[in-house]
C-alpha cells in the first residue's frame, strides 16, 4: 500500500545541456532522503524521485535533488579544467619516487 504523502517528483532534463554522470552522482547523494530513476528518451533525462522519509515534502525533495545535480556539475567543471594539472603532480610526484629508489 502506497503512503499518498510520499508521491513521485519528476524532474526532466535536456540531455545536450545535461551529462548524465552528474545525474548520476547526484542520485546517489539522494540516499537517505529518498530514491533517483532515471530514464532516457527523446534527447532528455527524466529523473523520477521518490522520498523515503514521510517528513520531506516533494518541493524540498526536488530542490535538494537540484541542488545535487548543480553542485555536481560544478565538480565535472572544475575536474575537466585541472585535469592537466592534476596529471603534472602525479607525474612529479612517481617521478621523484623513481628516482629516490
Amino acid at each position: 500500500m502506497s503512503d499518498p504523502s510520499l508521491s513521485d517528483i519528476t524532474v526532466d532534463f535536456s540531455a545536450s545541456m545535461q551529462s548524465l554522470g552528474a545525474l548520476r552522482e547526484a542520485a546517489y547523494r539522494l540516499i537517505g532522503h529518498g530514491a533517483c530513476q532515471i530514464d532516457e528518451g527523446n534527447g532528455r533525462y527524466i529523473c523520477r524521485l521518490s522520498p523515503t522519509r514521510p517528513q520531506l515534502q516533494g518541493g524540498e525533495l526536488r530542490s535538494h535533488f537540484l541542488n545535487l545535480v548543480t553542485d555536481e556539475n560544478l565538480r565535472e567543471k572544475v575536474r575537466s579544467e585541472t585535469d592537466r594539472l592534476r596529471d603534472v603532480i602525479v607525474a612529479l610526484a612517481f617521478g621523484s619516487l623513481a628516482e629516490e629508489q
